[in-house]
């Protein structure tokens, strides 16, 4: 069974998509060992500058360098820059990264700010939701809805139309 983690900067505040969360975590026990790894959102001021941004996610790349290692993982930043996917297309790079010999996926949804590049560095793939812009919380429910409808794809389930 393959490991998914998601790694995430910050937590869920808002009880709905806590409970939406914990949902799709509960269906993809079926498929993976799931672990969602929420790390400290850096606090930045109101208005802050570009260096007060640099530093703060570059504190956040610190907390989530270490859990990136290791030569059985795949990793998959999440990204406007990155590659735009279907459905079908991220249940084939799950499938591709399985049979590659990578037992664990980590998935990593940086700050309101985004990654810093050290860490989008050190993933193989860079993945973007969609062109529109999404509070990060919501990106963790829509990324966990869209890895339980690729496992879905995978195994020939009908939650997939």
């Amino acid at each position: 069974m393959m490991n998914v983690n998601l790694i995430v900067a910050g937590k869920l505040k808002e009880s709905y998509f806590r409970e939406a969360c914990a949902e799709y975590s509960k269906r993809l026990k079926a498929f993976c060992k799931l672990t969602v790894t929420e790390l400290a959102e850096s606090r930045l001021s109101d208005d802050p500058s570009e260096k007060e941004i640099k530093a703060a996610l570059s504190a956040e790349a610190k907390a989530i360098r270490n859990l990136l290692a290791g030569k059985d993982c795949f990793n998959i930043a999440l990204c406007i820059e990155g590659t735009k996917l279907s459905s079908e297309n991220l249940a084939e790079k799950i499938k591709d990264v399985s049979v590659s010999g990578k037992s664990t996926l980590n998935f990593v949804i940086g700050s309101s700010f985004g990654i810093d590049e050290e860490i989008k560095k050190m993933c193989g793939f860079r993945l973007s939701m969609s062109e529109m812009t999404f509070p990060h919380m919501l990106a963790r429910v829509m990324v966990l809805e869209q890895i339980y409808r690729a496992f879905q794809i995978l195994n020939g389930g009908k939650y997939h139309k």
